[in-house]
């Protein structure tokens, strides 16, 4: 493998063609995606920078995932057996569905925001704060829940004590990262 700048932007190009290729569905609006330099200042963070750690507390990766959302998110096999490229694939679609908050003491520490690439500067006015208090909010009644605007399937999954991927399962949703204002959603 070509080691240099130029090496390291043609294994870039080749992975994110093969995300391409392989995840178009999956992937959904890159362009709210994080850059490189981000990723990496998480990871230094969450793991020390050590892309292939287990260490045992239930958390594995350069970004520390859970086993179920590693699955839920179309990680395959284990994060920590993954290669950077893919670790941070899925991140992405994690950064999607719940935003920088689903690796809240780092997030802060960095002072990452939003759904943006940003690197610690405040978003946009209208992002919200990490620090923000979150509200839960009100199921109708026979175990529904009406989606309203601003939400996300991990944001509702949270407030109701379940998984993005049981969620998705008990609603036939294929693709977490899209779920409409005013759909109903099955908690149970």
């Amino acid at each position: 493998m070509t080691k240099g700048p130029k090496g390291r932007s043609l294994l870039r190009m080749a992975a994110a063609g093969v995300v391409a290729v392989g995840a178009t569905a999956a992937i959904a609006g890159t362009a709210n995606a994080a850059p490189d330099e981000v990723w990496d200042q998480l990871a230094q963070c969450e793991s020390g920078g050590n892309w292939s750690i287990n260490t045992g507390n239930g958390f594995s990766g350069g970004l520390q995932f859970t086993p179920s959302t590693w699955k839920a998110f179309g990680g395959t096999g284990s994060a920590q057996n993954a290669s950077r490229a893919e670790q941070i694939a899925v991140a992405e679609k994690v950064l999607a569905a719940q935003g920088w908050g689903a690796w809240p003491s780092c997030s802060k520490k960095l002072g990452i925001t939003g759904h943006s690439a940003d690197t610690g500067k405040r978003v946009k006015a209208s992002a919200p704060a990490a620090s923000a208090p979150k509200k839960k909010a009100a199921a109708p009644a026979a175990g529904g829940y009406t989606v309203k605007s601003g939400d996300t399937l991990g944001k509702i999954a949270a407030a109701h004590g379940t998984s993005v991927a049981s969620l998705a399962a008990a609603n036939g949703i294929g693709n977490v990262n899209v779920i409409s204002v005013g759909q109903v959603l099955n908690l149970g």
